[in-house]
């Protein structure tokens, strides 16, 4: 940091070295740093709410903000963009590689739908209509009690599971 007028003037040696896009605050404006977890330097706020929330002004030291670099997402071997990617507007994906997509997400869906309804047909087993088998460490009926209201709640909640997982076909074939 050198002294220049009396003012500091902050030097960023990442802004020479990164070539980043630069840019610098209206100088009409004050800047405020405020405390905190992270600290937050803002020309957002009028003086009055700076005071409020202990913030102090920098005054006479210019701030540089450095853009990050734009992201270029790795070109996919089938042209189509990588997953996470948004489409452009004009773009159109191949009927092709749709197929493929909705085959690939069918597949996942119907084991994810055979998983769910083996795990549903063995709590409907363990259930039993409404009356479980007692175990041994339920010799307290309110155990046994609270055991079958959580096997009714993991009953419906598996059902669920299951009827959204058909939606989920549905829409696919």
């Amino acid at each position: 940091m050198s002294r220049v007028g009396g003012k500091a003037v902050v030097l960023l040696a990442l802004a020479m070295a990164g070539g980043g896009a630069v840019a610098q605050t209206d100088s009409s404006k004050p800047v405020y740093r405020c405390p905190g977890k992270p600290v937050l330097y803002t020309d957002s706020l009028s003086a009055k709410e700076a005071k409020e929330k202990g913030c102090t002004t920098l005054e006479g030291a210019p701030i540089t903000v450095i853009a990050s670099p734009k992201r270029t997402a790795p070109a996919s071997s089938s042209g189509a963009p990588a997953v996470g990617q948004p489409l452009r507007p004009d773009a159109r994906i191949d009927p092709n590689d749709q197929r493929l997509r909705d085959n690939d997400a069918r597949r996942i869906l119907e084991q994810e739908l055979r998983k769910e309804e083996e795990a549903l047909a063995a709590l409907k087993k363990e259930y039993n209509n409404g009356e479980p088998e007692r175990r041994g460490d339920e010799r307290n009926y309110q155990k046994y009690l609270d055991r079958t209201a959580e096997l009714k709640a993991s009953l419906a909640r598996k059902e669920s599971d299951v009827a959204a997982l058909k939606r989920e076909l549905g829409k696919i074939q």
